[in-house]
């Protein structure tokens, strides 16, 4: 009971800041998930052992470059084919039956990409042509949240197939298949709210963002076993690291805004 206290506070402040940093100003959202990056990649680099600095000195120059500088197309739809590229080789990592090394210049091409190159794409979200788009943000933050809560809530009680043991062996079919039946009616009732995306793009979004956001959850557990770590870190109370809160979201990022960028809400 008082674990289960612990993490209810813990999660009920972290969507108070992500939420307040949203609905305050770009500029707070901004500087939140530029931190948050910074907060994964340290946790990133101590489970894959990666030594120096220097992937810091990268991400932040990547981060700053496209938030701020860059804002043609030619050299975001490089760095999206680039982070995209990594992430789907990372599914060989995460369903090979082998023992997979990777040497230093990989890891730190996996963690400016992978996790740099997440964050970087979701913090660009919600900037469009017509300003920042707030409730779009929100929205996809909570069809991450409604997935993992209903996956575990329907995993508790009807799960009875393990989705992927050899990696985590609480997940079942059922759960992940809750999870997203519930996401896509969140989806329904978001569009009635960000009328610039149809209801049918929604459930699509909702689909590319439950899916892959799986799959991203999955990699980070795969990085954790390996390692021989039960969480990436222990700055919040009951959940671990950031990076634990943030797998989901971090992988499904890219795909989010490419799915955005196909249906013209983005540049």
């Amino acid at each position: 009971m008082k674990e289960l206290f612990k993490r209810s506070i813990t999660g009920i402040l972290y969507v108070v800041l992500l939420l307040s940093t949203v609905f305050l100003n770009s500029d707070a959202f901004d500087f939140l998930f530029m931190t948050f990056g910074l907060a994964c990649l340290y946790e990133y680099k101590r489970i894959v052992q990666l030594k120096g600095y220097h992937i810091f000195i990268a991400y932040l120059a990547l981060w700053w470059a496209y938030i701020y500088l860059i804002h043609d197309k030619i050299p975001i739809n490089f760095l999206l084919i680039l982070t995209l590229t990594v992430n789907f080789a990372l599914m060989a990592y995460l369903f090979s039956k082998k023992h997979l090394d990777f040497n230093s210049v990989q890891k730190f091409i996996i963690g400016v990409f992978y996790i740099g190159g997440g964050c970087i794409f979701l913090t660009m979200i919600p900037y469009n042509d017509t300003g920042f788009a707030q409730f779009l943000i929100m929205g996809i933050f909570i069809l991450i949240w409604v997935s993992d809560s209903f996956a575990y809530l329907v995993g508790r009680t009807l799960g009875r197939n393990k989705l992927f043991p050899s990696v985590s062996p609480k997940k079942t079919i059922e759960g992940s298949l809750g999870g997203l039946i519930f996401a896509l009616v969140a989806a329904y009732f978001l569009s009635q709210y960000e009328p610039r995306i149809s209801t049918g793009q929604w459930m699509v979004l909702c689909v590319v963002i439950v899916i892959s956001g799986g799959l991203g959850d999955l990699l980070q557990s795969k990085f954790k076993r390996v390692a021989g770590v039960k969480d990436s870190g222990a700055i919040l109370p009951g959940h671990g690291g950031i990076w634990d809160r943030l797998d989901s979201l971090i992988y499904a990022a890219p795909l989010a805004f490419l799915t955005l960028k196909l249906f013209a809400y983005v540049s």
